[in-house]
């Protein structure tokens, strides 16, 4: 059997940590095992991973790393170094699954392919619900969805519907990286190593998980796409630092008009191994 391991990514907001922690915990088919990729969150964080790993179905990891700005990167890299599933999702501390989700993405898993996922985004009002007063709006019926969707508390609905993960229309953009982001992402370990994981090149937000998929598709694994599968729901939070995100954009672009194909990390997996 598949052994699945749920990588989520947190930086101090342990009370969306719990709702996605707790999330996992309802699973249909319970992952093997999580690490939460943690990139300098304070003892707050440490104490609430604790806590739930005392009543968890699967081992929890903790895997810290100290505040020195935004580095997701190196953080789900030393996460996926830690894990011992032959098959990874990618989560993020903000966005929660519903309880099929770990399944769906075992359904959708074809070799040589990753898995695109997508989400809902919530309002601040909505999300203050979901957070610190335990509203489950996975449990709401459609009327509902529908009445948060006219109020503007969601952008969308359609992602809700749920459709079979043999279609073929699912394999129609093979090799399209745009979109592709790893707060719902599915992908091989090996093909993960392959690759040499995140470019840690990468400081600051944006932009290395497109990196990410467009090394991987140039190692020969293509997109499956996971909408009407697996969409988890993003809670609303302030913008991050973009102060970065030109330099990034322009090492994306860089890598996209590389001539040589490289589809290897610059620094990534392997100054761990």
């Amino acid at each position: 059997m598949m052994k699945v391991s749920v990588i989520i990514t947190t930086y101090n907001r342990p009370e969306a940590l719990q709702c996605v922690l707790e999330a996992l915990f309802r699973q249909d088919r319970p992952a093997a095992e999580i690490i939460v990729a943690d990139d300098g969150s304070t003892q707050e964080t440490a104490d609430c991973i604790a806590a739930l790993a005392a009543h968890a179905l699967c081992p929890i990891e903790h895997v810290w790393q100290p505040d020195q700005g935004f580095q997701a990167a190196r953080a789900r890299n030393r996460a996926v170094i830690a894990a011992t599933g032959d098959y990874l999702i990618f989560l993020d501390g903000d966005c929660i699954p519903g309880c099929r989700f770990v399944s769906a993405h075992v359904q959708l898993a074809r070799p040589a392919r990753l898995v695109a996922g997508n989400r809902i985004l919530l309002s601040q009002r909505l999300s203050r619900a979901v957070e610190f007063a335990g509203e489950d709006i996975w449990q709401w019926s459609p009327g509902k969805w529908l009445l948060a969707r006219l109020r503007g508390d969601i952008n969308r609905v359609l992602p809700l519907l749920s459709l079979s993960p043999a279609g073929a229309w699912r394999e129609r953009w093979p090799g399209r990286w745009q979109g592709v982001k790893t707060c719902n992402l599915g992908v091989w370990k090996d093909d993960f190593v392959r690759v040499n994981g995140f470019d840690e090149s990468y400081h600051g937000w944006g932009h290395e998980d497109a990196d990410l998929a467009i090394r991987l598709n140039r190692a020969g694994v293509k997109r499956r796409d996971g909408r009407y599968a697996v969409p988890v729901l993003h809670l609303w939070h302030r913008e991050h630092d973009r102060g970065r995100e030109a330099e990034n954009r322009g090492r994306l672009e860089q890598r996209i008009r590389s001539a040589n194909r490289s589809f290897r990390a610059e620094k990534g997996l392997d100054q761990y191994l």
